[in-house]
């Protein structure tokens, strides 16, 4: 990153990737949701609700890997001052909290026919709820100070704090007794479904993740414009 610390050479480079980047995400997409939606068959227990874990589970880990990379980026300004830190943090933050909120809102429409209720205070859903809740933390203290520096490094520093937030999310369901069925696919003996349900699964993850990217991106270089301006408003009072 530190090779794109130039603004300019940041957006030459946004400029390239972007057009590429845009087709990809259309690709991915187009396959996911074909196998998601036709090229996977209905699960022996779950049935056709099963496809909703095509949308909810890739969700999940964009939410918690945009966290992720939310704290790094607060880590690298406030240690290194790295200067596309905050507006990286900026443009990612709206986006995970979107990852998040499709988590919480399809898991809600998968529970009800399968637990039979919309919502439980379960350690994984209050987990990623309060997740969700460090998005919007961090979107409002980011905007909540006049000097844009000054809510970068209280964001960042709240971002840092929920960081911990990550593991128990992880490993809520090994540690507590919940009704959020313990990780299928990331497991240290390997997935435990099928690959006709693993594949389409996959693919959907890898569209969400280049989707994350591209907003994150095009954010990024709304947030270089917005600071530009501000400067130059600053310049001529």
């Amino acid at each position: 990153m530190h090779v794109l610390a130039n603004p300019a050479r940041f957006q030459r480079f946004s400029a390239r990737v972007q057009p590429w980047l845009a087709a990809a995400t259309a690709a991915l997409w187009l396959a996911g949701l074909y196998l998601a939606l036709v090229g996977s068959p209905a699960d022996y227990q779950q049935g056709e609700t099963v496809r909703i874990m095509f949308v909810h589970v890739p969700a999940a880990w964009l939410a918690m890997g945009g966290y992720a990379f939310l704290a790094a980026m607060g880590a690298s300004l406030l240690v290194w001052r790295h200067p596309l830190s905050a507006l990286l943090a900026r443009a990612t933050a709206p986006v995970g909290a979107a990852c998040a909120l499709i988590c919480l809102v399809s898991g809600s429409f998968w529970g009800r026919p399968m637990w039979g209720t919309w919502w439980v205070w379960d350690a994984r859903l209050t987990s990623m709820l309060l997740l969700f809740f460090l998005y919007l933390g961090h979107m409002a203290l980011a905007r909540a100070f006049e000097d844009s520096e000054r809510g970068d490094k209280a964001s960042a520093v709240l971002a840092l704090v929920g960081l911990v937030n990550l593991p128990v999310i992880k490993f809520s369901v090994d540690w507590w007794n919940t009704l959020h069925q313990p990780a299928s696919v990331l497991k240290l003996d390997g997935p435990a479904i099928h690959p006709t349900i693993l594949t389409p699964l996959l693919v959907m993850a890898a569209a969400y993740l280049a989707l994350f990217a591209l907003l994150t991106l095009i954010r990024t270089d709304v947030e270089l414009a917005r600071r530009r301006l501000e400067t130059a408003a600053m310049a001529g009072a």
